[in-house]
């Protein structure tokens, strides 16, 4: 694992498109990127929507989508995606699991073989308080390909925020698994605020378990995590120093 904590939370999305824009920009054709929703990536996906960068030769894959939603509603993935980043920016081609189908295990499927067909050059993740990566909740087997998952109540509570009411919270989603995730050649993870501080430091400096999701990360290759000072909370003095410093070299 790489990491780096920046100085200032208004950077830490700044910090994190510059590291996918260079991605984009040093492969100029048949890149795949997979994308996340939730609140992590949001200012990312502002950066990326004020931005001018071709993205002409970018395939994109979305981790997850909620059971029971069609593409339509207001609070699908899809229509997030298509709000936040889709509407202004074009790209090849881009794909999601289909909430709404009347069977999700085979959509699980479906979408299992897609995504291993392309192949995900960089991952964007964020990381859930309770360390889950995706809609991988605890308890996950490391090995899971994409599949039908039943949200915790600590995860349908915090995405309560975009709805009306917890009990129009979907109860599951589909999800890509821990095993699909990692076959991303590079993964980017980005966290923010003190909520996210325990499952930070869980991930980077705890044991690899299925207790927090996110530790399978330190067994891939090629790993850069941003954070900032409120999610870095939490971590050895040496690992934020090394964080600290490695800000500091980017930005020169």
């Amino acid at each position: 694992m790489k990491w780096m904590i920046v100085e200032k939370a208004e950077a830490l999305a700044q910090v994190t498109y510059q590291l996918l824009k260079n991605e984009i920009q040093r492969q100029e054709e048949g890149l795949t990127i997979g994308l996340a929703t939730g609140s992590s990536p949001v200012g990312v996906y502002e950066e990326w929507c004020q931005d001018t960068l071709d993205c002409s030769h970018v395939t994109t894959v979305n981790l997850d989508e909620y059971v029971g939603l069609s593409p339509t509603h207001p609070q699908s993935y899809h229509t997030f995606m298509k709000e936040h980043l889709f509407n202004a920016v074009a790209f090849k081609k881009s794909y999601l699991p289909f909430g709404d189908t009347e069977d999700a295990h085979a959509e699980s499927e479906r979408y299992e073989h897609l995504v291993r067909k392309l192949g995900v050059d960089l991952q964007l993740l964020g990381i859930g308080s309770n360390g889950h990566i995706a809609f991988n909740e605890p308890g996950t087997s490391f090995d899971a390909t994409t599949h039908v998952t039943k949200l915790t109540e600590s995860t349908r509570e915090a995405n309560q925020r975009f709805f009306d009411k917890l009990e129009d919270v979907p109860s599951h989603a589909i999800t890509m698994g821990l095993g699909t995730i990692m076959e991303a050649k590079k993964i980017l993870l980005v966290a923010s605020s003190a909520r996210k501080a325990e499952a930070v430091r869980d991930m980077m400096e705890g044991p690899a378990t299925t207790d927090c999701p996110a530790t399978i990360l330190q067994r891939h290759a090629d790993v850069m995590i941003v954070l900032d000072e409120e999610a870095a909370a939490l971590l050895s003095e040496e690992a934020k120093r090394t964080g600290r410093a490695a800000y500091t070299n980017f930005i020169k």
